[in-house]
């Protein structure tokens, strides 16, 4: 496609790791360890995940510090408050200052059988109290086998984005659930692919220029010795990180990966 104005994202998902005592230290070890890299703000955006019980103090720390990285959650409710038991809104997410939430993690599909239903909701949850939803999609194995490398992950997004309206700001990260923490890693011609039809299903469902300028990301095994290679690829936007986003110094050097290329 070209030049394109998106800016590349690379994003740490923490999962359930870190409580918020270890999450202020990373935070600041990880800043501090780009900038005495001499890391351009603005080049790459950093987006940091973690747990929901250490959004308000990396909220605070990131204000506080004037800290240039993004804050996002880890997941939603459909619902805006009531009898919902552990649940947490989208309007709590938004009172931190949160900008994004990941939404359709394979490990929300597989341990709580979320389907592309209830994807679709918290979408719309997301959109309705200004965050930003980071769509996870994604094949297994014998998915792949069964249907090919895109047909799954295309079903997804469009489930994903139905009632989406063609302005929506929202992000979609490829994770080819045999990638993740296996040590496999699709190829950077298998990532561009798939990402290549998940960007001709928001032109064909919201149109061109939704298309040109929503951000795509690969996510699975990414690490600081693969991901330049990745980013190479035209539709690949940045990543979404799991287990390297919990190692300071291997996270920063992905998020430094134009420094691998000599961008």
């Amino acid at each position: 496609m070209g030049v394109t104005p998106r800016t590349p994202f690379i994003a740490g998902n923490w999962k359930m790791n870190l409580d918020h005592l270890q999450a202020v230290a990373f935070v600041q070890k990880l800043h501090w360890t780009l900038k005495d890299a001499g890391h351009e703000q603005g080049r790459v955006e950093v987006g940091v995940f973690p747990p929901f019980t250490d959004l308000r103090t990396v909220q605070t720390l990131l204000d506080a510090d004037k800290i240039p990285f993004a804050l996002g959650a880890q997941d939603l409710s459909t619902h805006d408050s009531g009898a919902y038991t552990g649940e947490v809104s989208g309007a709590f997410l938004a009172k931190l200052d949160a900008r994004y939430v990941i939404i359709g993690h394979s490990e929300r599909r597989e341990y709580h059988a979320e389907g592309d239903d209830v994807v679709a909701a918290k979408v719309q949850a997301a959109l309705k109290h200004g965050l930003v939803p980071v769509i996870c999609v994604g094949e297994t194995l014998e998915q792949r086998e069964e249907s090919g490398p895109t047909a799954v992950s295309v079903a997804q997004l469009q489930a994903a984005l139905a009632n989406v309206p063609a302005d929506a700001d929202f992000v979609v990260a490829y994770e080819p659930v045999w990638a993740i923490g296996t040590g496999q890693v699709a190829s950077p011609e298998q990532a561009q692919e798939v990402c290549a039809a998940l960007r001709g299903v928001i032109a064909q469902t919201l149109g061109e220029d939704a298309a040109a300028r929503t951000r795509v990301l690969y996510g699975g095994s990414v690490k600081a010795a693969n991901i330049a290679s990745f980013m190479r690829e035209p539709d690949v936007d940045g990543a979404l990180v799991g287990g390297a986003s919990l190692v300071v110094d291997e996270f920063a050097s992905i998020i430094r990966y134009q420094k691998h290329v000599g961008v």
